[in-house]
């Protein structure tokens, strides 16, 4: 694929699966094969997974909005760096809902293959979103 259009990729994921919250066009951009390298505790590696944690997480946000900033495009690889922001309705990893709003830094790398992403590697600011959220850092 050509740069550009590992990008307009991103920004569909993007779009589709967050923006829109159709978490079900998970199976037409991620392959049957796809395997998470990153995968938040307890959550399967494949395109299941991807697909219950991201639900979870859309439960949990229901007005989550992420912002792409920057995105590198090369061979069959697209990286992005953006914001992810949202209020806490629902429970999530552990947490009861505390309405508070968060705004968090993500990375996320993916490789594609036939026009689908078949990897992913990603990091969200974690500590960050546990502070927004008033949880207590570990001692």
């Amino acid at each position: 694929m050509r740069t550009e259009d590992l990008k307009k990729l991103n920004e569909r994921f993007n779009d589709e699966v967050f923006r829109r919250q159709n978490v079900n066009a998970i199976d037409e951009l991620l392959t049957d094969d796809f395997v998470e390298h990153t995968p938040a505790p307890g959550q399967a590696t494949d395109r299941q997974g991807a697909k219950d944690f991201i639900g979870m997480m859309l439960k949990a946000f229901p007005d989550m909005n992420y912002t792409i900033d920057s995105q590198i495009a090369e061979g069959d690889m697209v990286s992005s760096i953006g914001k992810m922001t949202g209020t806490h309705k629902a429970p999530f990893m552990g947490v009861p809902a505390t309405g508070k709003k968060i705004s968090v830094q993500f990375m996320d790398t993916g490789k594609v293959r036939d026009g689908r992403f078949a990897e992913h590697w990603g990091m969200v600011d974690v500590p960050a979103m546990m502070t927004q959220l008033g949880v207590p850092a570990p001692a």
